[in-house]
């Protein structure tokens, strides 16, 4: 696990808003053809946090929050050729290491691939699934 020339960011402002657009709009299976205004609009009202190996941004995960109480986790991923180098565990730990995280009353994300991962971090399957509602509109992007 060579993680010595990776460093972390957090803030809008030192974001690679190109390289996350491009991930997301072309690799990601949640946010295929979104359209970049869309996405620095989302950007701008989160927390936003990156993994860099030098200048360039490999990795990213944002937390849609109030800052108190309550925080959706999203976006989180890390390039292919950067994998099986514990990046995604040194993002988790840099974002749940916020004393601010630690006071939240609920984190919740959706994932279709990476439970084994969030569970190291307490994550798990709601407690009371029939309370929860959603609004999904999985095509949203595609006519956009």
């Amino acid at each position: 696990m060579d993680q010595q020339h990776y460093h972390i960011k957090s803030g809008f402002e030192n974001m690679d808003t190109q390289a996350i657009y491009s991930f997301l709009n072309q690799e990601s299976y949640w946010a295929e053809n979104i359209p970049f205004q869309t996405l620095e609009t989302a950007l701008k009202n989160s927390y936003c946090v990156g993994v860099f190996s030098g200048e360039k941004q490999v990795g990213f995960a944002r937390l849609i929050t109030d800052y108190a109480t309550f925080a959706y986790l999203a976006d989180v991923y890390i390039l292919t050729s950067h994998r099986q180098r514990g990046l995604s565990k040194k993002l988790m730990h840099h974002i749940m290491e916020q004393d601010w995280v630690a006071g939240l009353r609920r984190i919740s994300l959706a994932t279709w691939d990476a439970h084994e991962l969030y569970r190291q971090f307490g994550f798990s399957a709601p407690a009371n699934p029939e309370y929860l509602m959603e609004i999904t509109r999985r095509d949203i992007y595609k006519n956009g």
